[in-house]
């Protein structure tokens, strides 16, 4: 039977289907009951006759805290293609699925993982995944499905997920068009009812119509209970007594195993059947003993790979149902006909060996309308029914208890250490709060909510983080307790949301935990602390604490990096001596050279900067470290933008921004699109420059975060010199120099000096810069980013009886691995001579200038050289476009890693695509730029640098 009224969102779905290459999917959004299961129905029904093959998972609220429990049951039936991934991604697939045991795996690798195996599978044919009843899926399944929704617009694969109002989820944020279900009209809700419920009287009639209000769920439902007094109670609550009202029909046995299964979240019939005849022999009021601390297999430990997820089968072959059924059910004389008259009154279905609620609904309406004494029963004999499966037996204990229990505590600790070594990072949030709220005493409950917290900044979710240090706070905490949730939250590396005072309470801190000799404990939370001043300014007293600190801990890495963000300018030839002693070891630890990346860039030491974070970022890819690895590539890219490496920059900073956005880092994803602005800016797109400029500033406003809008105003700046606006480029570039200013920062104010300097000069305001050269000039650092600027400055601003000297030893300091730099003297000096009517002399420095910012793509600047060329008497043929412009700086990443020889397999890997989205973009690559083959992109991106 056709839906009635659904015709818009039918034609959406259908569209969906008949063409899923290039679209990602759909996400349902409507209240319970307004038909989104029919929607999701009426797709499967489309994809079957298409010729799609379905692969469904679907959320209950009892599996959310079950991790991957909803990944188990979508990719069951494709389980046989696991063996075939690439071993970093199989190898997490299979221990996220507990069918081994092994190191906790990455969630990206494990997304990569799905990803690979479900575009392979499409390489047989196109494929509809389905999730319903989404906002109740396990976390780890969700942020499996966004990852993948993210990346499939090149694949024949389409999601089409549904979600209840007022539920928020990560699939929002996964590039799924959203579409509303909402309310059926007036002329199709009474047309919906007349077809339900055909003889109902006239009065009754406009009273369920008008309750319903167009809720196809409760046009089927409210004829047989609609209440005169019923206007102002809730429509779910209405649903709610109307399912409790046909329940109550029903025999007592009936009612009894009906409510097993509403709290059984497996759905198995033999396992509902067990635990009612346990209640009927009466022996549902204990559970047995808590797990030995080691489980017997990881089949046992995982209810994905059991009764929880899609092997039904597999669960009753393998006794998931726990003790002896046929002894249960003479005890009890407990029969399957039992759930018949619940199948008549159309409250549940049996699937094969499943019992299936006709509606979420109903499922939370039979439990809602049972006391906790009769919930509890139920639960006791649930847990001594799944004995043999751990998580599920504690889930069901915590139900049960009703206070404090240090028993089901400890089962719920070793529940979130099993769910985190699969990756589960949401289920253990989850056991360990509801471990904490068990607890016998205040200091396991807190120690247990801190654990759960330190959980969840492991995971990045720092809402939960906060609320579960708050509860762990508002407990009488020992002091080693309030030191532990004192630092906790130091672990986010933005630091942008705190109060400035945040940094010196974390000094204090780090310095009374070295005092108690818990060394690295006090070097974390100092990273933390140092970290900060990137982000803010907490002035010179808090940062000679810091210092002071720094200085008492054993020398190492993380003392070199704290000690760069602390003190940049104080401490840079320390830190300088330091680096270059370490760039040796780089690819040792890919998180080590992630911190000296950060530590190079704060003494602008861009070379080492570009150096370390390149060497971090594929170890930290392997890892699957994305949170990690989007502040790497950030890093990287300012450096290489600064150097004038545009060709490598782009693909860098363009990863940067996305993967900030996919992870949830807005200050990192600020800062790469600041550096995509500066990008453009040099290479003469104003227009995109400004655009920018103008997101990175949105989001560096709001929060304060200085390095941003820093960057943002550089980018500014160097475009409004582009442009020959040189009172608006000094404008913008002296902000970065006012400590009054939100885009003021300590150490990044010293890396645009050149452009400053140029900005002031052909501004007439260059009696202000020579006040801020003086200052730097006081700076004993040896930063090369800082010397370079200084010597340009120093020549540009003298007199010309003293600015020739400067130009030549500006020229003959050392600038290899600065060609920017370099280009950017000579274009000066060529300018000055220019000006001193040497113009011969003046073409070789212009043609340098020209040819070095050719080389870069530093359009803009190249231009700039090129009328001073013609200026001097001498023609220069126009720049010809080449690949960096007629590529996107994603596809030219993809070109560049193609023509280093890597198959499309091995690039997907890398960039966390799958390998046909990487062929999809070649195809796209080759044609721009007039080749055919993988060997002759290699020869179109030689002449790049």
């Amino acid at each position: 039977m056709a839906l009635l009224g659904r015709e818009a969102e039918l034609k959406v779905l259908a569209e969906l289907v008949d063409g899923p290459c290039g679209h990602r999917g759909v996400l349902l959004r409507g209240e319970p009951g307004i038909g989104k299961s029919a929607l999701v129905a009426a797709a499967v029904s489309t994809a079957h006759i298409a010729g799609l093959r379905v692969l469904e998972t679907s959320g209950t609220e009892a599996e959310r805290h079950f991790p991957y429990a909803g990944l188990h049951q979508l990719l069951y039936p494709v389980r046989a293609g696991v063996d075939a991934l690439p071993a970093p991604q199989r190898d997490a697939l299979r221990t996220a699925l507990g069918l081994v045991d092994g190191v906790a795996p990455n969630a990206y690798l494990v997304g990569l993982a799905a990803l690979t195996l479900l575009a392979d599978e499409a390489a047989a044919g196109p494929l509809l995944v389905i999730a319903e009843d989404a906002h109740w899926l396990d976390r780890a399944t969700l942020d499996v499905l966004a990852f993948v929704a993210r990346r499939i617009e090149s694949e024949p694969v389409v999601l089409v997920a549904a979600v209840r109002d007022g539920e928020r989820s990560p699939l929002e944020d996964a590039g799924l068009t959203p579409l509303a279900v909402e309310r059926l009209s007036d002329e199709a809700a009474t047309e919906l009812l007349d077809r339900t419920a055909p003889g109902l009287a006239r009065a009754a009639r406009e009273r369920v119509l008008a309750q319903a209000a167009g809720n196809p769920l409760a046009l089927a439902e409210l004829p047989a209970v609609a209440e005169p007094d019923a206007a102002d109670v809730p429509l779910p609550d209405r649903l709610g007594r109307a399912f409790t009202a046909r329940v109550a029909a029903l025999p007592a046995a009936t009612r009894e195993v009906l409510l097993v299964a509403a709290l059984n979240e497996s759905g198995l019939i033999a396992e509902t059947l067990t635990a009612a005849g346990l209640l009927a022999a009466g022996n549902g009021t204990a559970a047995r003993p808590a797990e030995p601390e080691d489980p017997t297999s990881a089949a046992e430990t995982a209810p994905a790979a059991g009764a929880v997820g899609s092997d039904v089968g597999g669960a009753l072959e393998a006794g998931a149902a726990g003790p002896d059924v046929g002894g249960a059910l003479k005890a009890g004389a407990v029969g399957a006909d039992v759930l018949v008259p619940a199948v008549e009154a159309r409250l549940i279905d049996i699937t094969g060996a499943v019992v299936v609620f006709r509606h979420p609904l109903v499922r939370s309406a039979i439990s809602a309308a049972a006391g906790f004494g009769e919930r509890r029963r139920v639960h006791l004999a649930l847990a001594e029914v799944v004995g043999a499966q751990p998580d599920r037996r504690a889930w069901h204990r915590a139900a049960a208890t009703d206070g404090t229990d240090e028993d089901v505590a400890a089962e719920l600790e070793r529940t979130a250490e099993r769910a985190r070594r699969r990756g589960g990072a949401g289920a253990a949030i989850a056991a360990l709060e509801r471990a904490a709220g068990v607890s016998g005493s205040s200091d396991r409950r807190a120690a247990r909510l801190l654990r759960a917290a330190e959980a969840a900044v492991e995971a990045g979710r720092r809402d939960t983080a906060e609320r579960l240090v708050r509860a762990a706070t508002a407990l009488d905490l020992p002091p080693h307790r309030r030191a532990t949730a004192a630092w906790l939250l130091s672990g986010f590396e933005d630091g942008v949301r705190e109060d400035v005072s945040r940094v010196a309470e974390l000094g204090e801190l780090a310095a009374a935990v070295a005092d108690t000799g818990e060394v690295d404990t006090a070097s974390r939370i100092l990273w933390g602390a140092a970290m900060r001043c990137f982000w803010v300014e907490p002035g010179p007293d808090a940062r000679r604490r810091l210092l002071d600190l720094a200085d008492r801990l054993p020398r190492g890495p993380a003392t070199v990096a704290i000690t760069a963000y602390v003190a940049p300018f104080e401490r840079g030839e320390a830190v300088l001596a330091d680096l270059r002693d370490l760039v040796g070891d780089t690819g040792e630890d890919p998180e080590v050279d992630r911190y000296l990346g950060s530590a190079s860039l704060q003494v602008g030491a861009f070379d080492l900067a570009a150096r370390f974070s390149s060497a971090a970022v594929p170890g930290l890819r392997a890892r699957g470290l994305l949170g990690v690895l989007t502040r790497a590539l950030a890093v990287e890219a300012w450096c290489r933008a600064r150097l004038g490496d545009l060709t490598a920059a782009a693909p860098v900073a363009a990863e940067a921004v996305s993967l900030a956005q996919e992870t949830r880092q807005p200050f990192m994803a600020g800062l790469a699109l600041a550096v995509q602005a500066e990008i453009a800016a040099l290479r003469g797109d104003h227009g995109r420059a400004a655009a920018l400029v103008g997101e990175a500033e949105r989001i560096g406003l709001a929060a304060g975060a200085r390095p941003v809008l820093a960057t943002a105003r550089l980018a500014a700046g160097i475009s409004a010199l582009g442009e020959g606006r040189y009172e608006d480029a000094f404008t913008d570039l002296i902000r970065v120099h006012d400590p009054a200013d939100p885009a003021y920062h300590l150490a990044l104010r010293a890396f645009c000096l050149p452009e400053l300097t140029e900005s002031a000069v052909r501004a007439g305001r260059a009696d202000a810069v020579r006040d801020v050269v003086r200052d730097l000039e006081r700076s004993a650092t040896p930063s090369p980013a800082l010397r370079i600027g200084l010597r340009y400055a120093r020549a540009v601003l003298a007199s010309n009886d003293e600015a020739e000297p400067l130009f030549t030893a500006a020229l003959r300091a050392d600038l290899t691995g600065w060609p920017a730099e370099r280009g950017r003297v000579h274009l000066a000096f060529g300018e000055w001579l220019r000006r001193q009517r040497r113009v011969v002399e003046s073409r070789a420095h212009l043609r340098t200038a020209r040819d070095v910012f050719d080389a870069l793509g530093m359009t803009a600047w190249g231009e700039r050289a090129r009328r001073e060329l013609r200026g001097a008497g001498e023609s220069s043929p126009n720049r010809d476009p080449d690949a960096r412009d007629r590529l996107t700086p994603h596809e030219l990443g993809i070109a560049r890693l193609a023509a280093e020889g890597l198959t499309n397999r091995e690039i997907g890997q890398r960039l966390f695509l799958s390998h046909r989205t990487v062929g999809t973009h070649l195809h796209r690559i080759f044609p721009k730029l007039g080749v055919t083959s993988r060997a002759d992109l290699a020869e179109a991106l030689r002449s790049l640098p």
